[in-house]
Parts: structure tokens; C-alpha cells; sequence
């Protein structure tokens, strides 16, 4: 099952158990049930700390593995074979169960342990998703801190009959107690905040108490990562507020023109990234909106006010604004009734769920030809409409895609319509932009890849100048029109949004910043 190499490092990591942890196997003739039995044995013949137990009874989803620690009476489940992203999500329960400790602060670690009620989660996933590792994890935690959370990995593939009951069809898709907790990527924090009431109430009252910073990053993407490191390497108060720490890059799947790496994935890169700034002991400030600026020009203080959601105030001296972008949406007819219904934004994550259904993907450029390429692997057909009358996709992945038997590009489409029968998509509707005949496709899920829209909604009220499609308007230092606000990356008007640049942007506006500091006097202290 395990090849030896991955075998010798699994040995190693196990060698950090403390305590033992038993393998509860319950099982049924299929294929999967067979090769989870055969990874059980494989693990436990690696430490003595490792048992397997089957029993049958267990468990009333199989096939499933259980990974208990028998004297706490911790357990978590992972029903299908957790392999892909997800073993390394076995392996961190076991070394968990085993009392390995947690990158955690030890405050979060006690307000899991207060959690007073029965929790049982329940989160699908697909294997080829890349943000479902991170929300199993996180619950896996709280489960190995807390016996009366009990958490279960499902595997949407292996179990498709209960996918099609509960009408999944995005993932990671989170039950708690029965009840849809939440859909797409969620933070340990994100959780706790939902789980506990009253956390999002001393969060704010934490964040309100703090010193005023003299750079203060909105965005945790590329850009911000960037401008955070340059910032705080001139030993100045840098701080970084955002939603999640990543942004976009979190959901990108695959790397390759990173000048230096040549192919990443996007969590691993946003990872480093969260490392890199860490040892610049930047504070970040992570699951935090921002809903508004103010400059310091129009405050009684002299800081710049940047308010949060949560309710909590955070000052600085300057502001490098880097919210990055999200996906455009197509905005027609259906699309929100439909989306996570059959209307997606990530193939990476949400492709298994229609192996082999008919599938589209809107949009003719390098993600949209990709998205193509990556589903007709997984689905049984795959049409990719383009508006314009030419791809814009790279010729490499042009030649690729028109090589697939089960790709099929029609140019000239304008999408009109999603239809679907009230609970799910059955198809779409677009114009022929050649002849204005509206056509029909049927088909089960729809992926969604025209490009992108600056998040900049919270500005709308601010003094801060917006182009009319909504991106920050920058001078060459990555100044905006407001003394001590700078802006970096997507969210601007810098041409041609990659990883890339917006990295350099973000060390360019934080020079900018420094270099207005310097000219700059401080507000003087009432």
C-alpha cells in the first residue's frame, strides 16, 4: 500500500508517540475496505505504540478507520481511504492521539478543552482537494483535545450514495450535529468563533487594546506577505490584518512559473509564506474583515483608523491595502440559486464530485483551459464556452485541451442562463454570439473561470480613489491618492495579476510606506 520511502518517513514521525493509539477498523468487502485494512497493518507494524482492533460494529459508515487514544477516549474517523491531501491528515491524528504536541497557542488549546457539549462532525471531502486537508485537520485537533468532539473525514467518491442523499456538491462541505455547519476552507479560528459565541467578543476587545502599529497590512495574500517582510525588516511595529492568511493563492492548485520553484501548489506556498513573515515577528491578525478606513489626515489622533467587522478599531501610522481578488461570477439567471449546487469555482477541490457527469467550464483563458484539461480526467465530457472568438489561454494548454476526445470549445458563447430542476444544475443556456441563437447544454456542474474582481467593496465609502471596475488607483511608489495609504497587488491597477508581481508590488508599496514614515512626523501622544 505504502511505498518504503513513505514507509521510513511515517516510521520516524512515529517514533514521537507517547502514548498508544489503536486503529478501529470497520469494514465491508469493497475495494476500499481492503486497501484501508492493508494501511492499518502497514502503520501499526511501523511502532509498537500502534494496534489495529476490527470490529464490524463499530461504526455504522464503512468502510472506516478509527484512530482512538484509549485513556483520553479521543477518536477520529476516516471513512474512505485517506490518501492524496489527506494523509497527511492521518498522520497528524495519529501523532496527536499519541500526545504529539500541537502548533497550537496554548490559549486556543484551553478554549477547545472548555467547550462543554457533544460535537460530532461530520466533513466531505474530496481527495484531490487542497483546502479540505486544512478544515479535517483543525477539527481532527479539537477532537484530539476534547473527547466529547468526535470528528469524521468522508470521502465524497467512496461514499456517493450519501453525497447524492445530502445533495453535496461542494466540498469541504462540514455537518455538525446533523445540521450544514459550513462550505469551502474554515480556519481553526473561523471554527471557534462559530462554535464559541462568546469568542468573536474577546477577540475584538484583544485587538482593540493593541498599540498602534506603524505599518499595518490589510491582506494576507502574496502582496501582503511581501510587504509585511520588507516593513518589518526595517524594525518597525508591522501588523497584518486579513480574512485568511494565503488569499487566492490558497485555492491554486498548481505553480510552475514561480521563477526559482519549479512546481508548487498554492497552500504550500501560502504556508511559507505565513513562516517567512512569522520570523519577523510581524503580528498577524488572521479572520479578521475589514469594513472600513479612515485616514489620518481626518482623525483626532493622527493614526489612520482601520475598522473591523468584529466591532474592534486597529491604528496605524500607514496602511498597505493588498485584499487581492476573487473570481468573477457570471451573473446571470440561476448562477446564485445554484452555486455549490452544481455551480463551482474550484475544479481542484469540487471535480470528484461529478465523476462521470457532463460537465462546462466558462471561460477560454489559462484557467478556465486548465480547469478543462484537470476535469475531463475525473468527468465524462467537458465543454468549455468561451465568449470571444479566440482562447487566451497559452498555446501549450490550447494544444493540450483540443487533443482530449472529451473536450469540446465553443467560441462565441455568451452564457445566459444556469438551469436546474430546484435542487441541483441540469444544464445551461448560452446565445451563439454568431448567429443570436440561444442553446442548450445538459449537464450536471457548471465551473466558472472568467477572471477576477478587485475586493474593494469596504472602500466604497473611503476616500480612497477606485477605478470604475473597482481596482486601487497607484502611483509608482504604490501610493494612492491618500497620504500613508498605499495599496499592493491584485487589488490594483498594476497590470497582469500574478504571483509574481504582486510579491514585488508588496515590497515596492512598503518601501513607499518607510519612506513616508521617514518624512513624515509621528502623531504626538495625548
Amino acid at each position: 500500500m505504502l511505498e518504503q520511502s513513505m514507509k521510513q518517513q511515517l516510521k520516524a514521525y512515529l517514533e514521537n508517540l507517547k502514548t498508544d493509539v489503536q486503529l478501529v477498523l470497520s469494514l465491508d468487502d469493497s475495494d476500499t475496505a481492503q486497501k484501508l485494512h492493508e494501511l492499518a497493518y502497514e502503520i501499526a507494524e511501523l511502532n509498537d505504540k500502534v494496534s489495529v482492533i476490527e470490529n464490524n460494529n463499530a461504526s455504522a459508515r464503512k468502510p472506516v478507520m478509527q484512530v482512538v487514544n484509549p485513556t483520553k477516549q479521543t477518536s477520529m474517523s476516516f471513512a474512505g481511504l485517506p490518501m492524496g491531501h489527506e494523509f497527511t491528515s492521518l498522520v497528524l491524528a495519529l501523532l496527536h492521539s499519541g500526545g504529539h504536541p500541537m502548533k497550537l497557542e496554548q490559549a486556543v488549546i484551553d478554549q477547545i478543552a472548555a467547550l462543554d457539549q457533544d460535537i460530532v462532525v461530520e466533513t466531505f471531502i474530496s481527495l484531490s482537494c487542497q483546502n479540505c486537508p486544512d478544515v479535517v485537520q483543525a477539527f481532527n485537533m479539537m477532537a484530539a483535545i476534547n473527547p466529547r468532539i468526535k470528528s469524521s473525514m468522508i470521502d465524497g467518491a467512496a461514499f456517493q450514495a450519501e453525497v447524492t442523499e445530502r445533495n453535496i456538491m461542494a466540498v469541504p462541505t462540514v455537518y455538525v450535529n446533523g445540521e450544514v455547519f459550513g462550505q469551502g476552507r474554515m480556519s481553526l479560528t473561523e471554527i471557534l468563533n462559530k462554535l464559541d459565541t462568546g469568542a468573536a467578543k474577546k477577540a475584538a476587545a484583544s485587538l482593540n487594546d493593541k498599540a498602534p502599529f506603524d505599518v499595518l497590512v490589510v491582506g494576507g495574500g502574496p502582496a501582503g506577505a511581501s510587504a509585511a517582510i520588507y516593513a518589518a525588516r526595517k524594525g518597525i511595529r508591522t501588523g497584518v490584518v486579513a480574512e485568511r492568511f494565503g488569499g487566492q493563492v490558497m485555492d491554486t492548485m498548481s505553480i510552475e512559473n514561480f521563477i526559482s520553484v519549479q512546481e508548487t501548489t498554492g497552500p504550500h506556498l501560502a504556508a511559507s509564506l505565513e513562516e517567512h513573515v512569522k520570523q519577523y515577528n510581524v503580528d498577524i491578525m488572521s479572520e479578521q474583515r475589514v469594513k472600513n478606513i479612515v485616514a489620518a489626515a481626518d482623525t483626532e489622533d493622527g493614526y489612520a483608523h482601520i475598522y473591523l467587522e468584529s466591532g474592534a478599531i486597529l491604528k496605524s501610522r500607514s496602511v498597505i491595502i493588498s485584499t487581492g481578488a476573487r473570481w468573477r461570477e457570471m451573473n446571470v439567471p440561476g448562477e446564485q440559486e445554484y452555486r455549490n449546487k452544481g455551480v463551482a469555482y474550484c475544479p481542484h477541490c469540487d471535480g470528484p464530485l461529478f465523476k462521470g457527469k457532463r460537465t462546462a467550464v466558462i471561460g477560454g483563458g489559462n484557467s478556465g483551459i486548465e480547469a478543462a484539461i484537470d476535469l475531463a480526467g475525473i468527468v465524462e465530457h467537458v465543454t468549455v464556452l468561451e465568449f470571444a472568438d479566440t482562447l487566451r489561454a497559452d498555446q501549450v494548454l490550447i494544444n493540450k485541451a483540443e487533443s482530449m476526445p472529451n473536450i469540446d470549445i465553443i467560441k462565441m458563447a455568451q452564457t445566459t442562463e444556469v438551469v436546474g430542476d430546484g435542487t441541483r444544475v441540469t444544464g445551461i443556456s448560452y446565445k451563439d454570439r454568431n448567429t443570436d441563437e440561444i442553446k442548450h447544454i445538459e449537464l450536471a456542474g457548471i465551473f466558472v473561470q472568467i477572471g477576477l474582481v478587485p475586493n474593494t467593496e469596504w472602500l466604497k465609502e473611503s476616500t480612497v480613489a477606485l477605478t470604475p471596475r473597482g481596482e486601487i488607483e497607484i502611483g509608482a511608489h504604490g501610493n494612492t491618492n491618500v497620504n500613508g495609504i498605499f495599496a499592493a497587488g491584485d487589488v490594483t491597477t498594476v497590470p497582469f495579476k500574478q504571483i509574481i508581481i504582486a510579491m514585488g508590488e508588496g515590497a515596492k508599496a512598503s518601501l513607499g510606506a518607510f519612506d513616508y514614515l521617514i518624512r513624515t512626523p509621528a502623531p504626538i501622544a495625548k
